[in-house]
């Protein structure tokens, strides 16, 4: 069954008639994902890649029975279509737009405090659940159905470990990524126990880095709960320096002070298996699961 998304999810398309929004709402659709209009203000009542285009996101809801929300709006507005789509209560609201302000993502933060709606992002690749959902800009090439589910911060090691998991006959259940920024909604804590309750999840990656305090929750997430399925994590930025960024905005140090080793360790005295590089991750994760009860 996978989390968050599957074939019976209903997806709208915020900002779906710009550039980005006509691209991906046009992939989505090819690879036979249930989207079923778009919201562009002054654009209402019109049509666009077949689809209806709503004002707002409440009206599309009513009008669609839409469930989710891909968001593609430029980032001093992505804000405001984030807290359009909490305060519509969608169900998964998934923001792949990428230099939101913090202060922005802050606001939303607070929006979510009183909302049913799960945020997936800002600066993420999306949510897949392999033939039957997918809502971000994700390549789909190598994404298989299967039985591990992947949370990460990462798009491109995403990606190397999709490709890993098909080839080696694993799959994947679903994908997630979480978001690069500092400041995002849904993270590895709350997907650990998404994947804990799915029957179709046997194995659970996480792919984190330098920054941040994701590694450090999921560590103690995992060693307060009974998590009888196998969890390898690759952390990437071993050899970064100290309090310079790099690549994500999350991986500043600032906001998370854990080095690479400290993060592993962490993560390591949790029960959880660490791959010092992207080529063990699989390997590791295979001979798991051959060791753990189905």
């Amino acid at each position: 069954m996978g989390i968050l998304v599957d074939r019976s999810t209903r997806v709208i398309v915020q900002g779906m008639t710009g550039r980005s929004g006509t691209f991906y709402t046009d992939l989505a659709l090819r690879y036979g994902s249930t989207y079923v209009g778009g919201v562009r203000p002054g654009k209402g009542g019109t049509r666009h890649v077949g689809l209806p285009v709503f004002d707002t996101v409440a009206e599309a809801m009513a009008e669609t029975g839409a469930t989710a929300s891909l968001i593609l709006v430029p980032a001093h507005h992505a804000a405001d279509a984030m807290l359009e789509a909490v305060d519509a209560n969608i169900g998964v609201a998934v923001c792949v737009t990428e230099r939101v302000p913090v202060h922005d993502v802050m606001r939303v933060r607070a929006a979510l405090e009183n909302s049913t709606t799960v945020l997936v992002g800002p600066n993420s690749q999306g949510v897949l659940t392999p033939g039957e959902c997918k809502i971000g800009v994700m390549s789909t090439a190598d994404a298989r159905p299967g039985c591990i589910g992947i949370a990460s911060r990462s798009a491109s090691l995403t990606s190397e470990i999709v490709a890993q998991t098909s080839r080696a006959g694993l799959g994947q259940s679903t994908t997630v990524g979480i978001g690069g920024d500092p400041i995002h909604g849904l993270g590895f804590r709350r997907c650990l126990e998404m994947y804990l309750h799915d029957e179709q999840t046997r194995g659970v990656i996480l792919i984190g880095e330098i920054g941040g305090t994701e590694e450090e929750q999921a560590a103690e997430y995992l060693s307060s709960e009974s998590f009888p399925k196998p969890v390898v994590a690759l952390i990437a930025g071993r050899h970064a320096p100290r309090e310079r960024r790099m690549g994500h905005a999350g991986t500043l140090s600032m906001f998370g002070s854990r080095s690479v080793q400290e993060k592993s360790d962490r993560l390591a005295a949790a029960g959880v298996q660490i791959a010092s590089d992207a080529d063990q991750v699989t390997p590791m994760m295979a001979a798991a699961l051959a060791e753990s009860p189905e």
